[in-house]
């Protein structure tokens, strides 16, 4: 599991710009709160390799899954939230998980934690309003 300013990331596969090559459905991590993006751990090396032989080939895209064979549900069964769950689901996760953070960063006097926390919890609050207002009731 990997953490970005404290919301645990989302696993999704993404295209990569490595130079002039775009690298299709690379395992990676995504922040929901700030959109902060990282290459899953398991595949970073594959995803070097890959990265520079196609830039050295000059292709201008390639597609990660072509050439890494690796077990989807084995990368992203340790994170929280991945992207073919309820976007809902997910918020109310990442919020729920930033009150209990909150609650703790209270306990321990961490008032920078704290108003960072505040805030993180602002933008997933607002995201789950624009989420409330797009569906149906």
């Amino acid at each position: 599991m990997s953490f970005c300013c404290g919301a645990s990331m989302i696993g999704t596969n993404g295209t990569l710009k490595h130079f002039r090559t775009h690298i299709h459905n690379v395992p990676i991590l995504f922040c929901p709160v700030c959109h902060r993006v990282e290459i899953h751990h398991m595949i970073e090396n594959e995803y070097e390799i890959l990265a520079e032989y196609a830039h050295g080939d000059g292709a201008s895209e390639v597609d990660f899954i072509e050439y890494v064979e690796q077990e989807e549900k084995e990368l992203f069964e340790n994170c929280v939230n991945n992207e073919n769950e309820d976007p809902m689901d997910v918020v109310t996760s990442q919020i729920d998980m930033a009150l209990d953070l909150l609650s703790f960063a209270k306990q321990i006097s961490d008032e920078a934690w704290e108003a960072e926390l505040k805030k993180r919890l602002g933008i997933l609050n607002q995201r789950r309003n624009k989420l409330r207002q797009r569906s149906p009731i």
